[in-house]
């Protein structure tokens, strides 16, 4: 009994902060559920990085959008000429005049602008599919924000716990301790085996070591919420336990699951994923068009002791036909239906993984719940049986190894109804999040 009562404390303190007494040098603050909630989002360094993420998706938005501009280029050359070039003027007689100067160096400058007027549907397909994938980034941020927001609700959870487990473990001590000094009036007085003595100071060194095993998981548990809130890593958190209240009434799977295939942030990015999939195939099929682009030039150039050219301006309409397109593009497509086929798949995939998360959810708190009326009453039947086996040892109808397990079922029974309702709000909040609703 004593060796399960701290297997049970080990586990239920595993991810505990420490306890008063061995941090009163250190800051300590009272914090609320939502303080812990809005710190976690604020911090959260997979916000952060959801938040870049975004902006790169903007920008790529941004640069979609701006393939619709035209292109301007400008260039300009000198050139040495090493060995005089054979020069004829077409409708010379002889091809050129005679004295034609020696040209040593030429220098030329050109400007080019192309607009884009048909590109078989290139640019409009990637300026929709950039705005797609700019909302999918949108919906993974607030996806991935329901999961820190369930992990924030977690991590108080335990610390309540923890606060509960140290605070439950002590105060038996405390009163094992006494026990050891009662007992040890009695075994002087000669009134109780010496025996029985070291059975009661034996639990209180169990108790003793348990204590410490909490209060070292405590600390490190209390060092991991300060990462996650931003927080200094030596704040001691102290919980409020009116935080950790459930307010809301449950609903049927049914509406759960009809809930969540509505509105769950990761069906919507899957979905808009799958328009940018068959946007891709669109794209891949507009390689059959040719291009066609409205094209303007300036042209100068200088040919010393020759030749000077200056506004020479063209205009016209430049096409462009990739004749390979005809027998390579076939491929292309297959491939990137292929990719609409495979989020196909996905969403069936995870259409019958949510019905099967919120089923586990929604059995998950109705179990907690039932928990939390098998552990009251549980209390009741411990404090009860403690009462009874009390008055029978005070009899010596009942022996010390008797008193001692039913005060350490008494102490279990008390930390497990401390435990179930925190819980039970966990339980809760993971249900609301199966359904997409935990943002709300």
């Amino acid at each position: 009994m004593k060796h399960k009562l701290k297997t049970t404390i080990g586990l239920l303190t595993l991810f505990c902060i420490t306890g008063a007494q061995t941090l009163l040098a250190q800051e300590s603050r009272t914090i609320t559920l939502k303080e812990a909630i809005d710190l976690s989002i604020t911090n959260s360094h997979l916000l952060k990085n959801n938040k870049a993420k975004i902006s790169e998706a903007t920008a790529a938005l941004d640069e979609a959008n701006e393939k619709r501009l035209p292109d301007f280029n400008v260039s300009g050359s000198y050139a040495y000429v090493p060995i005089q070039p054979t020069i004829e003027i077409k409708g010379t007689p002889g091809g050129a005049p005679q004295g034609t100067p020696r040209v040593t160096n030429i220098i030329y400058g050109t400007a080019n602008a192309s607009l884009p007027l048909y590109t078989g549907g290139k640019i409009k397909y990637g300026i929709e599919s950039a705005k797609y994938l700019v909302e999918a980034a949108k919906l993974d941020a607030e996806d991935n924000r329901e999961a820190v927001i369930l992990n924030t609700i977690n991590a108080y959870s335990n610390l309540y716990k923890s606060m509960a487990t140290v605070k439950l473990v002590k105060d038996n001590l405390d009163q094992s301790n006494q026990r050891v000094k009662d007992f040890t009036n009695l075994e002087k007085n000669g009134l109780l085996a010496k025996n029985d003595l070291l059975k009661v100071k034996l639990q209180s060194s169990n108790i003793e070591l348990t204590l410490l095993d909490a209060e070292n998981n405590y600390k490190l548990a209390n060092v991991n919420m300060a990462l996650m809130l931003g927080l200094p890593e030596q704040t001691i958190f102290i919980t409020d336990a009116a935080s950790l209240q459930q307010n809301g009434s449950i609903k049927s799977i049914e509406e759960y699951e009809q809930l969540a295939l509505q509105g769950r942030n990761d069906i919507g990015a899957l979905a808009l994923r799958k328009k940018v999939a068959d946007l891709g195939v669109k794209s891949v099929k507009a390689n059959y068009y040719p291009n066609l682009a409205l094209t303007a030039g300036y042209i100068a150039a200088e040919l010393p002791n020759f030749l000077t050219l200056t506004n020479v301006v063209t205009l016209g309409v430049g096409v462009k036909y990739n004749v390979s397109s005809l027998w390579k593009t076939k491929s292309t497509i297959a491939q990137a239906e292929a990719r609409v086929q495979q989020i196909t798949a996905s969403q069936d995939m995870l259409n019958d993984n949510i019905r099967l998360q919120i089923n586990q959810a929604y059995q998950g708190y109705l179990l907690s719940l039932k928990k939390i009326d098998v552990y009251q009453k549980a209390v009741e039947q411990a404090a009860e049986n403690y009462r009874i086996t009390k008055n029978k040892f005070d009899n010596s109808l009942a022996t010390t190894t008797d008193l001692l397990d039913a005060d350490l079922e008494q102490l279990q029974t008390k930390l497990n109804v401390s435990n179930a309702s925190a819980d039970a709000v966990v339980a809760y909040n993971k249900l609301l999040q199966t359904a997409g609703l935990l943002n709300n």
